[in-house]
């Protein structure tokens, strides 16, 4: 259990399906947000946008449908079980596939942590022309301090405030440009894969769907762990946590396809290519004025500080779950996988020539890493001795394997692309 939640033991508690009671279970959802809506979805989505207009955000809308399945299904793991997916692996697969999930979960951790620490600094230079390295370190120095001196409690609060500034801050930049809506709605439900796109379309899937993720909502779900033996309690947070996946799955859909649009608004309407982040706040600043192009590198630098946070967070959970303990700041397990994962991506930065390509390959290996994940999840979650009664549907089992494959099936073609 989540060891910094107060867990309720209400054996005459009687559940109400009532409004109130879901806003106060709105939360977690909003930190697996921030992770899709991160530095490396910028780069994503930007390159997107402005190299195929858009003709992409198809992409976005078939990534965040399969998120929507896969955050509902871990997050239902550690409501029924309360066990986050690292301890759950630990405790039911065998040691060489535990190992290899949660060390290849790890890295990558490390490789988000790279993006979100990476988006950060750029973000930095923008504002302050503060060199990238660092920016960096003052990211990852903020971070650190920030995660091993506040409460989950306190860091949620801070998490739905920069969801707020970012998403207010997309609204305000396409106030002021001019969107092609029909070809924009036509974008988002006609699947299509120009020439030479196949990196950029794993990147954006790397990008929604991140292994992380799943980690991280299985274990911070259980701060709204009331009781695990009352059925009908049980039942309800299952019902307040499928509404607060799907309200903020689809705020984060928002906002990364408020990015392609964009840069399809843009960028592409211009023929600019985009080949950093920098470089698109140069490019908005003649098209929309400095205040614009301001407010976006202030965005992108909340949503690097946020999505470091989670990061963190998920690298923690997945260290610790290793050792069959929660997320707990104060134990020393916790911490450490924290420290892995951003003192080994901070030295990655530091090493890195070419910011903008190292957030689209950091995103490609995360959509490597994912089909590990999934089919490793959905084995737990269809597991009768794991999840007693709580187990998969048939249907359901057949689902998420299906998005399974079709990870894996992209996976394949993107690297019949590379050669």
């Amino acid at each position: 259990m989540f060891k910094l939640f107060n867990n309720i033991d209400r054996k005459g508690y009687k559940p109400r399906y009532g409004g109130l009671d879901i806003l106060k279970f709105i939360g977690p959802g909003l930190l697996v947000t921030v992770g899709f809506i991160d530095p490396g979805n910028w780069a994503s989505n930007l390159a997107a946008g402005a190299e195929y207009g858009y003709s992409l955000l198809w992409m976005v809308t078939l990534s965040t449908i399969m998120l929507i399945f896969l955050q509902h299904n871990v997050a239902h793991l550690g409501i029924a079980t309360g066990l986050c997916l690292s301890e759950a692996a630990t405790i039911y697969l065998k040691p060489r596939y535990s190992k290899l999930l949660l060390i290849s979960a790890m890295f990558a951790s490390i490789s988000t942590s790279l993006a979100e620490i990476l988006g950060g600094a750029i973000a930095l230079n923008m504002l302050f022309q503060m060199p990238i390295r660092a920016g960096a370190l003052f990211v990852t120095i903020f971070v650190v301090i920030m995660l091993f001196t506040n409460s989950y409690k306190i860091i949620e609060k801070w998490i739905i405030a920069f969801v707020s500034v970012i998403g207010l801050s997309f609204l305000y930049e396409l106030s002021l440009i001019n969107i092609d809506w029909n070809s924009a709605a036509t974008g988002w439900v006609t699947p299509s894969i120009p020439p030479g796109s196949m990196l950029i379309i794993m990147s954006v899937l790397g990008a929604v769907v991140m292994p992380h993720n799943l980690f991280l909502h299985s274990e911070i779900i259980q701060s709204r762990q009331w009781n695990l033996r009352d059925d009908k309690i049980i039942k309800k947070q299952l019902r307040f946590e499928f509404t607060d996946t799907l309200v903020s799955m689809i705020i984060g859909w928002a906002i990364n396809s408020a990015m392609i649009l964009l840069a399809a608004a843009t960028f592409y309407k211009t023929k600019a290519p985009v080949s950093e982040l920098q470089q698109a706040k140069e490019l908005l600043t003649p098209l929309l004025g400095m205040h614009a192009s301001n407010v976006f590198a202030v965005a992108l630098l909340f949503s690097g500080v946020a999505s470091t946070i989670t990061s963190g967070m998920a690298a923690g959970s997945i260290f610790a779950g290793m050792y069959k303990e929660p997320y707990d700041i104060k134990d020393n397990h916790t911490r450490l996988g924290i420290a892995i994962s951003l003192i080994i991506a901070l030295i990655i930065v530091l090493m890195i020539t070419n910011p903008f390509q190292g957030l689209i390959i950091s995103q490609m290996i995360l959509s490597i890493q994912l089909p590990f994940t999934i089919f490793f999840q959905v084995y737990l979650t269809s597991s009768e001795k794991v999840m007693g009664k709580y187990k998969n549907s048939t249907m359901s089992k057949i689902l998420l394997n299906l998005l399974g494959v079709i990870v894996t099936v992209l996976n394949i073609a993107l690297f019949i692309s590379l050669f």
